[in-house]
């Protein structure tokens, strides 16, 4: 977070940031005239005092402006499709050509012109990630990232969510990111595939405005508006509205889904020290969608009747209940001490309520008929947490510190209740019933419990520069406690840990634009529960080594990275067959190389490329059996391409033509015995600037997009013989921008 005034108006955009106490004047700065502009400026105040001379008056001076081209923030938008800058990696604003660790930016410009509707959608063409794996159910934003499930999700810095629990708008979103490895030393307990990190939109003194109404396959409906303004110039009070409305019918099942949400924010920079933000996200899905989990046999292999279609839903329409709601209200505050002091501190409250009934696929009665269970399930989640930092930037001799400190904490509290039917309830996909099913009695596997959970984090990083070499170093001490109550029986139980984590990393910069760097981090996961001798579980950890290349020359239009990493988990929660009793004897390792490219090839030419190759499997398990196999729902080769060009002159002029083509690979099941086929999917989009028409129509936008474009049938994934999931059929949508 920078500090702001009202003069930022349009700085987002055009690369500038104005920081002038007094000043109210409005400067619009383009790169390529800015110097013109300040030679001018100054030879109209020269003018000024020398008829102030002639005319016997003082000389006006003006209060100074300080003007500072940094083009972007690391946790601001981005200027096209390629980032320069980011704080996932470090918390500090650091050019991702300084960051020796494997990060990819995903800008609010890509999301739109791939019409992304989740999270999950937005990563497609990120290498090393695997999105979508339960295809059309896409009822939450689940993601692998370099073999590792359940990625945790943060929210400008701060954790959000549990699990898969809760799903974020990607119309509020300036940026997703990816840090890909270990972040325990910046995050506390997390995955070692990574985190994603999603950078809202917020007030910044920015006056843009948009409205957008897109129509679509599957009875798509909405409309979305993103308006901003000054409340204040002289106390530099600027404010946000983010808002979209959402109705479609899932692809299998005619399932409706639902969504309305609204991100107000409120910016005030009191002077050039000081920045404070809040904002504030309400989501409510009354119809959150379903997961329709259905059987290998069917999908991957055939009936006597042939494949399961893949509209088919195992569920029943009467019967379906799907809801959530989530809450989010927080602050980011920055103060600037001095030249070598900046301290900040971000806080969020989160709440997050689901509740969901349905059928699940239970099993194989015959090559036509599946039987089904009922089940319900809910969750509420709240969160609190809050991050407190300071950075000192300062030199001795020819070395750059900059030092970060920071104490973070977080508290949450989740409630989670499951019930199943022991009734059969068998229905025939050839010819399917979805009559009433009566009253549903639950008397199958219930539970009903509570866990509370309080994290303290202690951290330090240096970042260390020394000509073309930058040095990173950091540590960070955890401490854990957990109390786990089984509301049904009446028990609670408190498990108390702590670890250490840290990180080293180098990268050297070329005066061409390549930068090796290497990296060594690690991370912790606590483990509730208990091993087969009655001791507690100790944490999941895990270690890093990656090593790899960047590109980004001065130009700034390429940011280009080639990556190999091995990753060990160790403490695993393992099976013993004989005795049936857990143990902390497992062990994965995951080992992969991945290339990754966001460039502007020409002007208006924009590509975004990827290649991941993983090769994940359990390397030590309690059961000798499950030791080589491969992890499951994890493609071993995942490429993609996109290109986008945006015609500016000629007979063409306003045309914009985005294509694009995705590669999944083959991927297989816990047990190894599913192998799910590879598959190659194609993307294009087409828009036009309505002003090419007419100037009346300056600022409106037409655009068209087409996933699946040739509406291949093909398995996601498959976790087992009764959970597969049909990948999505082809989608159509529309859409009229208008921006002002």
């Amino acid at each position: 977070m920078m500090c702001k005034t009202a003069q930022n108006v349009h700085a987002r955009q055009h690369g500038a940031r104005f920081t002038g106490h007094k000043a109210l004047v409005t400067l619009g700065l383009y790169a390529g005239v800015s110097l013109a502009a300040l030679h001018a400026a100054q030879a109209q105040q020269a003018t000024d005092a020398t008829q102030s001379e002639q005319q016997g008056t003082d000389p006006i001076t003006l209060d100074p402006i300080r003007v500072e081209g940094i083009g972007e923030r690391g946790d601001g938008p981005v200027q096209g499709y390629v980032a320069k800058r980011s704080r996932a990696g470090t918390k500090t604003d650091t050019p991702l050509m300084k960051t020796s660790q494997s990060v990819s930016v995903v800008p609010a410009e890509q999301i739109e012109d791939q019409q992304a509707g989740s999270v999950a959608e937005a990563l497609r063409y990120s290498a090393g990630v695997f999105t979508e794996y339960r295809g059309m159910s896409n009822q939450h934003d689940e993601m692998y990232v370099r073999g590792f499930s359940y990625v945790p999700r943060y929210l400008d810095g701060l954790d959000y969510g549990l699990g898969s629990l809760g799903q974020v708008e990607p119309y509020f979103l300036e940026r997703v990111e990816v840090l890909r490895g270990p972040s325990s030393i910046l995050y506390g307990q997390a995955n070692p595939g990574g985190i994603v990190n999603l950078v809202s939109k917020k007030a910044d003194g920015d006056l843009g405005n948009s409205m957008e109404l897109t129509a679509g396959t599957d009875n798509l409906f909405s409309s979305a508006i993103d308006l901003s303004g000054i409340l204040s110039a002289e106390k530099g009070i600027s404010w946000r509205m983010v808002a979209k409305g959402i109705t479609e019918e899932e692809q299998a099942g005619d399932v409706d889904k639902k969504r309305i949400a609204v991100m107000p924010s409120v910016n005030w920079t009191p002077n050039d020290r000081t920045d404070l933000t809040v904002s504030l996200m309400y989501q409510n899905d009354p119809d959150a969608g379903t997961r329709n989990f259905l059987m290998s046999r069917g999908l991957v292999t055939p009936t006597s009747s042939g494949y399961i279609p893949q509209d088919f839903y195992i569920g029943n329409p009467n019967f379906e209940e799907s809801s959530r709601t989530q809450t989010s209200v927080g602050y980011e505050l920055e103060h600037i001490l001095n030249d070598t002091i900046t301290l900040r501190q971000n806080a969020r409250y989160t709440n997050i309520e689901a509740d969901v009934k349905g059928m699940i696929g239970w099993s194989t009665i015959d090559d036509q008929t599946i039987d089904r269970r009922a089940t319900a399930y809910g969750d509420e989640l709240e969160q609190y947490a809050i991050d407190n930092q300071a950075q000192f930037d300062f030199a001795t001799g020819a070395f750059e510190h900059t030092v970060l400190v920071g104490l973070d904490a977080k508290y949450s509290v989740h409630d989670g209740q499951y019930k199943r039917s022991n009734t059969s309830y068998p229905i025939n996909w050839t010819s399917p019933d979805y009559g009433p099913i009566g009253t549903v009695v639950y008397d199958g596997y219930s539970y009903d419990e509570t866990t509370k959970s309080r994290q303290i984090g202690l951290y330090a990083q240096e970042q260390l520069e020394i000509g073309q070499l930058t040095l990173s170093a950091g540590g960070r001490h955890d401490w854990a406690d957990n109390t786990f109550e089984d509301n049904a029986a009446g028990t609670s139980t408190d498990y108390s840990d702590s670890a250490f984590s840290g990180r080293l990393g180098a990268i050297y910069n070329f005066s061409n634009g390549l930068a090796p760097y290497v990296s060594y981090s690690t991370s912790f996961e606590p483990q509730l529960g208990s091993n087969g001798s009655g001791a507690p579980y100790e944490p999941v950890t895990a270690q890093q080594y990656e090593a790899g290349i960047k590109f980004g020359p001065d130009s700034g239009r390429y940011q280009l990275i080639a990556s190999v990493y091995k990753i060990t988990q160790q403490n695993v929660v393992s099976r013993d067959p004989t005795t049936n009793l857990s143990y902390q004897t497992g062990e994965i390792e995951s080992r992969g190389y991945e290339l990754e490219a966001h460039a502007e090839i020409l002007d208006n030419l924009n590509l975004v490329a990827s290649y991941s190759h993983i090769n994940a499997e359990i390397t030590k398990d309690a059961n000798p059996a499950s030791v080589g196999l491969k992890r499951d729902r994890t493609p071993e080769d995942q490429a993609s391409l996109w290109l986008k060009q945006d015609i500016v002159s000629g007979a063409f002029d306003g045309l914009g033509l985005g294509a694009g083509v995705r590669y999944i690979g083959e991927s297989t099941d816990r047990t190894n015995t599913i192998d799910v086929p590879d598959v190659t999917l194609f993307d294009a989009m087409l828009s036009y600037d309505l002003a090419s028409v007419s100037s009346r129509l300056e600022g409106a936008k037409l655009q068209l997009n087409a996933t699946n474009l040739t509406d291949e049938t093909y398995v996601a994934s498959c976790a087992g013989s009764t959970s597969c999931f049909y990948g999505p059929g082809r989608t159509v949508t529309a859409t009229l921008k208008y921006s002002w």
